[in-house]
């Protein structure tokens, strides 16, 4: 770090586009690895290492040591853990430690030697890819590992020295009931993880599952079926510790992602590594999303990005920093909007804001504006109504 440095929060998020298969319902950016895995990991976590010491340096220069650091997928530990820490060692190395270092695993990609060398390697959170404790489902849902795998992974992790694990879960799985999700939620409280997410399935165009839908061969619960699913997971948790601090993610105190929280608070963050989204100096980007190409831009010394918005203006931007705030359970901090913007949020929202008050989807508190209960489960409707050219 210079001298200079202005030092900020910021994060990195580091793209692995590999998994062992396709899940059902995956429409993120991967592949499945093949004959030719190998060489091609090594290929891309060289062009990765590389990414980052290009763009790195420059960002802590300005800012000093980076806050966050998040290795995502795909299924990062898909790759050798040889590979995989000397990917998170040149990122430590570049930016700095950071206060916060978590990287995705899943079941069946993990034993306790990948795990020990990662977190020597200085991550410090995991965050594990379970979906379900039910084995029935998780082959309907394609996930390679079964529920006695997940718990052994969990306990490996543990034993390496990892005290900030998160697992993910799902509900509205196919054929999945309100007993199913329960046995789930026990068998993953007993494990005691600081952090839980839930989503709710979405059949995403062009996976497996949407396939199977039009095809009427996708069994699904009904949505009074989900809605109570989504109802008990939403006074379960809480109920248990667990509190509801975004939309979808749940954490003991203390235990909140500092990265998630970044990108909900307009922090800025590098992404680096094909697909890799990044917002630096008010611009987003993504990377280009081809593996392949992204190896031959690296090593051709070229840039991997993508533009997204070259057009955004300033009411987009407005747009975006409340539909990110409204995802948190603080909401809107209406004096940051108004030094943000240069504007008080009830002129450029007031009518909005005033509206879903009355009809109980919004509340105001201690100056911000956010979700209630009710807000936070037809969020879409709200977020919709805060686009300005609505």
């Amino acid at each position: 770090m210079t001298n200079n440095a202005q030092v900020r929060p910021w994060g990195i998020y580091a793209h692995i586009p590999y998994c062992v298969k396709k899940c059902a319902y995956c429409d993120f950016v991967s592949s499945a690895v093949g004959n030719s895995a190998a060489r091609e990991m090594q290929d891309y976590a060289a062009a990765l290492r590389a990414e980052i010491l290009r763009e790195v340096p420059p960002l802590r220069a300005r800012w000093g040591d980076v806050t966050t650091v998040y290795i995502g997928g795909g299924t990062p530990t898909v790759l050798p853990a040889e590979c995989l820490t000397e990917i998170l060692r040149t990122l430590i190395d570049a930016a700095g430690m950071p206060q916060e270092c978590t990287v995705e695993a899943n079941p069946g990609t993990v034993d306790a030697d990948c795990l020990a060398q990662l977190r020597a390697a200085g991550a410090n959170r995991l965050s594990l890819g379970v979906q379900s404790f039910d084995d029935r489902l998780l082959r309907a849902i394609g996930r390679i590992h079964t529920a006695e795998e997940a718990r052994a992974a969990f306990r490996a992790a543990r034993a390496a020295g990892f005290d900030n694990i998160s697992l993910d879960l799902m509900y509205g799985l196919p054929t999945q009931t309100l007993d199913d999700l329960k046995t789930s939620v026990n068998t993953a409280l007993a494990l005691a993880p600081e952090h839980i997410s839930v989503y709710g399935l979405i059949v995403e165009e062009g996976t497996p599952f949407a396939t199977a839908e039009a095809q009427g061969l996708l069994t699904l619960p009904s949505e009074d079926a989900a809605e109570e699913m989504y109802d008990y997971l939403m006074e379960e948790l809480p109920a248990r510790g667990y509190a509801r601090y975004e939309i979808s993610n749940f954490a003991r105190a203390g235990y909140e992602s500092r990265h998630n929280r970044g990108y909900w608070r307009n922090v800025p963050y590098l992404g680096v590594g094909a697909a890799a989204h990044g917002y630096v100096d008010g611009v987003r980007w993504g990377n280009v999303t081809d593996a392949h190409a992204y190896i031959r831009a690296i090593r051709a010394g070229a840039s991997v990005r993508t533009p997204e918005d070259t057009e955004r203006t300033r009411a987009n931007a407005m747009e975006e920093y409340a539909f990110l705030a409204l995802r948190t359970r603080e909401g809107i901090d209406a004096a940051d909007f108004s030094r943000t913007f240069g504007v008080d949020i009830d002129t450029v929202y007031g009518a909005v804001i005033e509206k879903y008050i009355v009809q109980g989807l919004l509340r105001r508190a201690e100056n911000h504006v956010a979700l209630t209960d009710a807000g936070m489960k037809l969020g879409n409707e709200v977020f919709a109504a805060f686009l300005l050219g609505a």
